[in-house]
């Protein structure tokens, strides 16, 4: 057994246990588009993060383009206008 993983165990308070781990890991494998429209129901628990982070990355970057398109549109509208105050509140 690892240090960390045994220093883990020693803790008590903070420890997770195993039924928990895989609790969270089959909440996580419900909410990722990509493991969820499998049809197999075996996933792996280093899968299910791997894809968990892609998951993540995809959506960050989603957020940045959609943030580059609000500020492209934002600089094409009369600064004073009411569709400049909500594209400006979308940004915030």
């Amino acid at each position: 057994m690892s240090s960390r993983r045994s220093r883990s165990r020693q803790s008590g308070a903070s420890r997770i246990s195993d039924d928990q781990i895989a609790d969270l890991v089959s909440k996580l494998q419900q909410l990722i588009p990509e493991i969820r429209t499998r049809h197999s129901d075996k996933v792996s628990a280093s899968k299910v993060l791997q894809e968990t982070c892609n998951y993540i990355r995809s959506l960050h970057k989603e957020v940045d383009d959609l943030s580059d398109r609000l500020s492209a549109l934002l600089e094409s509208t009369d600064g004073d206008s009411a569709q400049a105050a909500i594209i400006r509140s979308l940004l915030m």
